[in-house]
């Protein structure tokens, strides 16, 4: 990663590239086909107290982001300075939205963990629990919102996908639990299939073998660091969850505040809600930082609750709040760090 060669700016200049494309054309599509073609800058959004509350909002979003990891290592026996972890959270926001599903944020969270002493394999270990904490809170609770929300009582995404997402959510989380508690179980199947699709001469033997190397390494490792976490301190275990939920919460209220401003009478529940499946979705989007998926899906969920010349400007407004400038600044402390370190190692050189 120091060695950050002309050809990998390159690569991320053209995911970055796509990242625009695909937020245009998701605006695009919610101008065009959920807002009546309509668009209105509503100077209410600048009164001082919204611009107050959305400020104090975004300091709870980062700075719960930025404790969430943080108790995350110390529970795994790790203490890494605020200052550090918050130049993280937006280091992993730019990474994590311009590379598709999400791998390029993991691999620049590992690297800039690395500078800051924690092993490999902790650190690998701690951006993955700080995920599965997440990912445990959204996948528990979408599939309840479908079920007994108002807001999702009609339409397509009624009761009978509600029940098909809690199944897809029991399968999912049930994975990860044999991972953790029955890990040889789960590698003698994985074993059995990649046997059987060598057989079948879907895998050579070369392949074959890697995949039961990386598959087994890699099953073992998440399960030994997860029992690490779980036996660690458990001040810092109850910290890690508690400042994940404050920051799934902080990120869903961006909506609900925008919509206040504007004087709309909406639950805050329901937009609770609305965001949890929006951002369930998400989470399988194979675009860059779901970009072009998430804007349609949000004005595709919201549109019964915005009026048309409102929507665009508040699904800008929360994507612009919640992803668009953490990537500004991630992009910026990327690249000063990035210039420390090779400014650092030709002053190591000429000693």
């Amino acid at each position: 990663m120091a060695d950050y060669a002309p050809t990998s700016w390159r690569r991320l200049a053209l995911f970055a590239l796509l990242f625009v494309l695909l937020t245009a054309a998701g605006l695009y599509s919610v101008w065009g086909q959920f807002a009546g073609r309509e668009l209105t800058f509503d100077t209410r959004l600048l009164q001082p107290w919204v611009l107050l509350s959305l400020l104090g909002l975004l300091a709870v979003y980062y700075l719960s982001d930025a404790l969430r990891l943080g108790y995350t290592l110390q529970a795994l026996g790790h203490r890494v300075p605020l200052r550090s972890l918050l130049s993280l959270v937006f280091i992993n926001l730019f990474f994590s939205n311009i590379t598709p599903m999400a791998t390029g944020g993991g691999f620049a969270q590992i690297w800039y963990l690395r500078r800051e002493g924690v092993p490999v394999g902790h650190a690998t270990a701690a951006t993955t629990l700080r995920t599965l904490l997440a990912v445990a809170f959204i996948f528990t609770l979408a599939p309840l919102c479908l079920l007994t929300l108002d807001v999702f009582s009609e339409g397509t995404l009624g009761k009978n996908i509600g029940w098909a997402l809690a199944g897809f959510v029991v399968l999912y989380l049930g994975f990860f639990a044999l991972v953790l508690f029955r890990t040889r179980w789960l590698i003698g199947l994985v074993s059995v299939l990649l046997q059987q699709l060598r057989h079948w001469h879907g895998l050579s033997d070369r392949r074959h073998r890697r995949w039961q190397f990386h598959l087994r390494r890699e099953m073992l490792r998440f399960a030994r660091a997860f029992r690490e976490y779980g036996s660690g301190n458990h001040w810092a275990v109850f910290a890690s969850i508690l400042f994940t939920a404050l920051f799934l919460l902080s990120l869903f209220s961006f909506p609900a505040l925008l919509l206040w401003a504007l004087d709309y009478s909406v639950s805050y529940v329901n937009i609770l809600g609305l965001l949890l499946v929006t951002t369930f979705i998400m989470y399988f989007s194979p675009t860059p930082g779901a970009s072009g998926i998430s804007e349609g899906v949000f004005g595709h969920f919201f549109r019964s609750l915005i009026g048309g010349p409102h929507l665009l400007l508040v699904t800008l407004a929360w994507r612009a709040l919640t992803i668009y400038l953490g990537m500004a600044i991630g992009l910026v402390l990327f690249k000063r760090t990035l210039a420390n370190d090779l400014l650092r190692d030709a002053q190591r050189n000429k000693r």
